[in-house]
């Protein structure tokens, strides 16, 4: 049947909207890092990736590199940051702290509104770390970081995070709760290197330092901080730097698998946990062998 004059333009008008929204960067110029392209990543796998705190991470390109911020929203830097990639339309996972998002909730909008992941990193960032707190204890922190998340970004919290992508405060987490978020089809991220952003440096120095990790590792999930004002101040030249430099931006979306992924090189070992072993003493030692952390059986998988 014929259309009517009126609901042809509008029809091709959405097919021209959705052809762009499926064409991740198209709306910038050729200058622009933009997105190469997304991997769906499905938290029913019973995830757990990041070669610096488990023996497996995302399958990515030689050049290929996903972002990564830790702590915000906070007023001032993560707005900086999200200025940078905006200039960029680049596209990255945010793992919020649930009080911070509760605080700035247009920073948690912004973040949703402009195609980042508003994903999860605790309610309250404890000192003392999830792994020393009782699991109950630990499970409501987690918990409560969720709803503030999703109330601050969309409105209200449902049963289940609308991003199901979380990162334990400081890597230390327990067998126990890796396994209730696996349970949950919720993606547990380590990183594959890190900006060391905690520390204190200048942009410059920063921007060298990461670069150079990047170049070595010539892939992988970057972890950076936009609570630090060094990360927000150095974020646009580090954009420009990996457009420069040849590397593809990979940006993670929920989604249907299987999730491409890579198993860590013979000898692997957490390093992460040698850092919290240090910080945290005998008591934070993680009690399942390194060897096993995020390998699962096919029993696991069954479940």
């Amino acid at each position: 049947m014929p259309l009517k004059n009126g609901l042809l333009p509008i029809i091709l008008g959405l097919f021209a909207a959705t052809a762009a929204a499926a064409a991740p960067g198209r709306e910038c110029g050729p200058q622009a890092l933009g997105v190469a392209r997304e991997i769906a990543v499905d938290g029913r796998e019973r995830l757990a990736l990041g070669l610096e705190t488990y023996p497996r991470t995302l399958a990515l390109a030689d050049h290929e590199v996903v972002l990564t911020f830790d702590d915000g929203p906070v007023a001032g830097t993560t707005a900086q940051v999200l200025d940078a990639l905006k200039a960029e339309c680049a596209r990255a996972t945010f793992f919020l702290v649930g009080r911070h998002a509760a605080e700035e909730p247009a920073l948690v909008k912004r973040i949703v509104a402009e195609g980042h992941n508003a994903g999860h990193h605790s309610y309250s960032h404890p000192a003392r770390t999830l792994r020393l707190m009782s699991d109950p204890a630990a499970r409501a922190d987690i918990d409560k970081g969720f709803a503030a998340v999703d109330a601050a970004g969309f409105g209200a919290a449902g049963p289940s995070p609308r991003a199901p992508f979380f990162r334990f405060p400081g890597f230390a987490d327990t067998p126990e709760l890796v396994s209730w978020l696996e349970d949950r089809s919720i993606a547990v991220f380590g990183a594959d290197l890190w900006a060391s952003d905690w520390q204190d440096m200048t942009p410059q120095a920063e921007l060298e330092l990461v670069m150079s990790r990047l170049e070595a590792a010539r892939k992988g999930i970057i972890l950076f901080h936009d609570s630090r004002a060094s990360t927000a101040r150095m974020m646009p030249e580090f954009l420009k730097a990996l457009k420069a430099r040849g590397f593809k931006l990979v940006h993670l979306v929920p989604g249907p698998g299987p999730t491409p992924i890579e198993n860590a090189k013979p000898g692997w070992t957490s390093n992460t946990e040698a850092i919290i072993a240090k910080t945290l003493g005998p008591k934070g030692q993680r009690r399942e062998p390194q060897e096993g952390r995020g390998v699962k059986t096919n029993d696991d998988l069954m479940r």
